[in-house]
Order: structure tokens, then sequence, then C-alpha cells
């Protein structure tokens, strides 16, 4: 049970990450192996600045790294635990109800 204010503010952060589709691709990307923004951005069909941006919302809420690689920088998740909740996560939902969408929560109401 969460009670306490970092646990609830740890899932929000987690919540945040996950509510943009391109986020979900990256953390599912990241999932699978370290990469490069230049690699992420052509397998995205995404401009290299949209993705930064993406990126620097994903570090910015502790989910991924950037790590120096020479002249280039490789983004991984920030724990290898993430990669794990991810696939628990989306098992878990797809166990649920698979054919489940969500509405808009501020234009249509939730769920």
């Amino acid at each position: 049970m969460l009670t306490l204010a970092t646990d609830i503010e740890a899932l929000a952060r987690f919540g945040r990450a996950l509510a943009d589709p391109i986020r979900c691709r990256i953390l599912l990307k990241l999932q699978e192996a370290p990469g490069y923004p230049s690699d992420f951005a052509d397998a995205l069909g995404i401009s290299r600045t949209r993705l930064s941006n993406h990126l620097a919302c994903l570090r910015d809420c502790g989910l991924v790294v950037a790590v120096p690689d020479g002249r280039r920088t490789r983004y991984e998740l920030a724990d290898p635990r993430l990669g794990h909740a991810l696939g628990d996560l989306r098992s878990a939902v797809l166990a649920v109800e698979n054919d489940k969408t969500c509405v808009d929560a501020e234009t249509e109401g939730c769920c």
C-alpha cells in the first residue's frame, strides 16, 4: 500500500513517461538494448529535435541515463528493473482486457 509521498511521486514520474506514445516507444527500445539518439530517431521515424525533447523528459523523470561514449552519447534505462517493470506492466494490462482504449481524461472524462 502506497503511503509515502515519495512512492506516489515515483509512480507519477513513471506514469508521466508512459503518458506519451513516443516515450513509450523509446522505453521499449531501451528495454531491448541501450542505444544512440540518431538510431532511435531513425527507428521511430521522428526528428532528432523531437527525440531529444522526449529523452530529456525521460532523464528528468529519472528513468533513463545518458552515458558518454567517445564523441557520442548512449542512452540506457537508469536501472535494469525498469525493463522488467515495463514487461510486467504490459503483460498485466494486456491480460486484463486488451481491447480497451483509454479516453483522454481532459476532453472526455476517464473510465
